[in-house]
């Protein structure tokens, strides 16, 4: 990697080591760097507003800043999160710096991965060792690198992770692992970062910490005797007899292949400044290629004059589907009116829509002793997904139909300076890869907050063709959009208007509909697909 803009620097061994201490040109020359970094720093904060990033309530973590499109209109994923590779010693300060990176970011959609929750499970023998001080958590041999590869590569990929969560105390891994998805930046830290090739092959950039020995002895004693209940003659016998060989064997020698190494770790605000400034640039210069290859953009001069695809079907226009059209769309029914109209139709688009989920042949004995030969739904399970906000209003007619269906979020808003779809949160139930999965938004008609929340599926691994993506209304665009996209994905839909007009509302259409459905006066920052509604984040239940 290039020397970082900006900031002098002494070149060791292939790498750069950022001076602080009295270093370079002295005094002046490093205020003239504080001053530099300081202004760069201002200048490309991709956050710089005043709210704070994200929003707790409960369980959940809402962010208001939204995860744009991280893909291009074939559905494929186009960019790959940023990685960064934290090595140093044990007790160096590598977590320290990743948090203090975090902070300086002032990003939302960062991802710290630590090395520790990858030690191998131990075997009874070993686990005897470890309870004796006396096995070697130094050593290369202690990880589970197979694991810790796939991970960071799926990760780095934009898909969904589970994470083991490793118990310091029994020295073993806890039966729940946490998920993690929708990375921009990752920050990886351990002792072994730089030992394994694939790893580094992941990395975008190598930052090594370097700690003088004996503060990483004192740090060392101090964490884990208050924190991990050791005491002080095992925390010093494990030290000299793992832990320093280790260090000069494994970890040491690893200096010389990191792009910059940041001494005395978390208090070298210069170095973490500058490194900073250097990801911020990184990903600027993918958001500015971006801006001229939008999603939104593609969509709306793509597909045109081609046939509807196999993959859509639309619900039969009766009479009655006719008639509640009639209602619904009508300008002068009145709220009322149109919630009840419109969950009528919902709940005969449902029912349309379970009829494509796979079936087998069954018998059963009737209460007159006959067998019966009848059909039984032959998937696992069957989860329903709500596009937030409108999306949620399909979701009693699903529970009507499905017993004891589970049910995720996925909430996704229009950012008004792109006109882009954002993911700000989501909420998927656990193993929803195993499962058929009802995808429902009121409206679809560019396509492109449907196409995010399918991506969105198919990184937690759902196959998709076991996604059905359901609507009450769609337009042509949104029907080719989705189906180009992601071919196998079947399209439910009560009705297809052919027509957009300049701002790209379908003609004759139904107005927005989570606005007369709600009873808002659509100047709320919430949208339908209609204003390309998006929103996302990464907690899962």
């Amino acid at each position: 990697m290039s020397m970082l803009p900006g900031y002098t620097g002494a070149r060791i061994s292939g790498c750069w080591a950022l001076r602080t201490d009295g270093g370079g040109s002295g005094e002046d020359s490093l205020d003239r760097l504080l001053l530099a970094v300081s202004t760069s720093r201002r200048k490309s904060s991709t956050l710089g507003k005043t709210e704070p990033p994200l929003l707790r309530t409960g369980t959940r973590t809402i962010y208001t800043a939204g995860r744009p499109p991280w893909y291009n209109e074939h559905g494929a994923q186009f960019k790959e999160a940023f990685v960064i590779g934290l090595c140093g010693g044990s007790a160096s300060g590598k977590t320290t710096v990743a948090n203090k990176i975090i902070e300086a970011l002032d990003v939302p959609w960062v991802v710290l991965l630590s090395m520790v929750s990858f030690y191998k499970v131990l075997s009874p023998e070993e686990q005897a060792l470890a309870a004796r001080n006396d096995y070697n958590f130094d050593h290369p041999g202690a990880f589970d690198f197979e694991l810790l590869v796939t991970t960071l590569r799926k990760l780095k990929q934009g898909k969904s992770v589970k994470i083991p969560v490793y118990d310091f105390t029994t020295h073993g891994r806890q039966k729940d692992w946490k998920n993690v998805y929708g990375a921009s930046v990752i920050i990886f830290e351990g002792i072994l970062s730089f030992a394994d090739k694939e790893l580094l092959q992941l990395m975008d950039m190598k930052i090594f910490v370097d700690t003088d020995s004996d503060i990483r002895l004192v740090r060392r004693l101090r964490r884990d005797i208050t924190e991990r209940g050791r005491d002080i003659e095992g925390v010093i016998k494990q030290y000299n007899k793992f832990v320093k060989p280790a260090f000069e064997q494994y970890i040491e020698p690893t200096m010389r292949l990191a792009d910059i190494v940041v001494p005395r770790g978390g208090g070298n605000m210069v170095a973490i400044d500058l490194i900073v400034q250097h990801v911020h640039s990184q990903l600027e210069e993918v958001s500015e290629k971006r801006r001229y290859d939008s999603v939104l953009a593609l969509l709306a001069t793509a597909h045109q004059s081609q046939p509807l695809p196999q993959t859509l079907s639309v619900l039969e226009s009766t009479p009655q589907v006719h008639g509640l059209h009639t209602i619904i769309r009508n300008k002068d029914t009145s709220r009322d009116e149109f919630i009840f109209y419109s969950e009528r139709l919902m709940r005969l688009l449902i029912e349309h829509a379970l009829s494509f989920l796979p079936s087998k042949a069954c018998f059963v004995q009737t209460l007159q002793g006959q067998e019966y030969e009848g059909r039984r739904f032959s998937g696992k399970g069957i989860t329903g997904v709500s596009v937030l906000r409108a999306g949620e209003t399909m979701e009693p007619a699903l529970r009507a139909v499905c017993k004891d269906v589970r049910i995720g979020k996925i909430l996704i808003q229009t950012n008004l300076d792109s006109g882009e779809p954002e993911l700000h949160y989501l909420r998927l139930p656990r193993d929803i890869s195993e499962d058929h999965v009802i995808l429902m938004d009121s409206t679809v008609f560019t396509g492109a907050a449907a196409m995010m929340a399918v991506r969105v599926l198919l990184d937690h691994d759902v196959q998709e063709d076991k996604v059905v993506l359901v609507s009450l209304l769609m337009a042509e665009l949104g029907v080719h959009s989705v189906a180009y996209a992601f071919p196998c994905v079947k399209i439910i839909t009560t009705a297809v208007d052919k027509s957009l007009d300049d701002l790209l509302h379908v003609i004759p259409g139904i107005g927005d509909f989570g606005d007369r459905y709600f009873g808002t006066d659509g100047s709320s920052s919430w949208s339908d697909e209609e204003q390309q509604e998006p929103h996302s984040c990464s907690s899962e239940v």
